[in-house]
């Protein structure tokens, strides 16, 4: 966990000198995210063994479309590997009432073992509009050499999100993760957020998968988690 906390504080560091740089230019702007959740669900896959998540990153949004960003996060995959972290950029271009998003993403990992060849790279399509008070949506990612070198990785989703109070909102998604080989699965959660105020939200879901069999980290969860942006 010392290393979570020195590439978070690196990072922090490393935007915020950024930032102070930045703040003279009204085209580009910095914001910030630390964060815990009881477990770390990703495509309804639990990445941390069961366990609890820290979590931090730093997003620059350049001219209004444009962003770039860096994640970190404890991971636990029984083999060493602890810390993931993620860089990423892209555009968000408006077409009509469709807000559209086209991305390049790399995950990089930690102390992975010799040959495990855990690091990859994702490319992100993305659209969403809203239908009266709703935001439903529809993204693909697509990897060309997937985690552990599996092959080719398809990743395709629909979602949605409601607002049902002042300050709470009821979101879900229904997945479908390809991957060369007998590893497909689908994958859905269903939350309730919270906004305790503009800094601080509370997120509770429900994540499963129908392909238990792969193992307890496939089962389905709830998960507690807790974002402060800023």
């Amino acid at each position: 966990m010392n290393i979570l906390k020195t590439m978070l504080l690196a990072a922090a560091a490393t935007a915020a000198m950024g930032g102070s740089a930045l703040a003279q230019d009204d085209n580009i702007s910095m914001a910030f995210n630390v964060g815990a959740a009881t477990d770390y669900v990703f495509r309804g896959v639990s990445q941390t063994d069961e366990g609890g998540q820290i979590f931090g990153g730093a997003d620059a949004t350049l001219f209004g479309i444009g962003y770039a960003g860096v994640w970190v996060s404890n991971v636990d995959f029984n083999n060493g590997t602890d810390i993931e972290y993620d860089l990423y950029a892209g555009v968000k271009p408006v077409l009509g009432p469709v807000n559209l998003d086209f991305g390049f993403f790399y995950y990089g990992y930690t102390n992975q073992p010799t040959g495990s060849n855990e690091d990859y790279v994702e490319y992100k399509a993305a659209a969403s509009t809203a239908v009266g008070p709703a935001t439903v949506g529809a993204l693909v990612f697509y990897s060309p050499e997937f985690f552990g070198k599996t092959g080719k990785a398809t990743y395709y989703e629909i979602n949605g999100a409601v607002p049902v109070a002042e300050k709470v909102s009821v979101s879900g998604a229904i997945g479908h993760q390809e991957i060369e080989g007998p590893a497909d699965y689908n994958t859905w959660n269903l939350g309730v957020g919270y906004a305790l105020n503009d800094t601080i939200g509370f997120d509770l879901r429900y994540h499963d998968t129908d392909e238990h069999g792969f193992g307890d980290i496939y089962e389905s969860r709830v998960v507690l988690g807790v974002k402060a942006s800023f």
